[in-house]
């Protein structure tokens, strides 16, 4: 039996995929479930079309990501912190206060998509990078330098 895959099925395949399965595995346990319908040739056409749509409308977030991507490579955020005397910042410098001075440049991102190479955050004054992540495959890397208050 061909069905379409309404979600990701583990060891079947991803999610608009369109496969052949035993009837009984489709009838009984992916069809109940919601996890997929049965590949008429009216859903087949419904699905091509969803499909067509929904590969326009991710071509225009993709370019609209990568211009935002271009325009953080690169970008140079300072944010001052309380230092101590031998450069240990008091506390630490996160991802929100990286989003908040990315914001402070008019542009949004989403503290969730904010990642520091090989730490959670940062703990001393200096340059750091800072990766973006703007979409699935999209990602800026920007350098916050964290500075100590005076």
């Amino acid at each position: 039996m061909e069905i379409i895959l309404k979600q990701d099925v583990p060891n079947l395949g991803d999610k608009d995929d369109i496969v052949q399965v035993r009837n009984g595995y489709a009838t009984n346990y992916l069809i109940p479930r919601g996890m997929a319908i049965m590949a008429t040739p009216s859903a087949k056409k419904v699905h091509e079309e969803n499909l067509r749509q929904r590969a326009h409308k991710e071509a225009e977030v993709r370019k609209e990501a990568q211009a935002l991507a271009d325009k953080l490579e690169g970008m140079r955020l300072t944010i001052t912190t309380k230092v101590s005397g031998t450069g240990k910042v008091f506390g630490s410098v996160n991802n929100i206060q990286v989003a908040e001075a990315i914001a402070a440049q008019g542009m949004e991102v989403d503290r969730r998509n904010i990642t520091f190479p090989g730490k959670d955050a940062l703990k001393e004054i200096g340059v750091h990078p800072a990766v973006v992540k703007i979409y699935r495959d999209i990602s800026a890397t920007v350098e916050v330098e964290v500075a100590g208050e005076e």
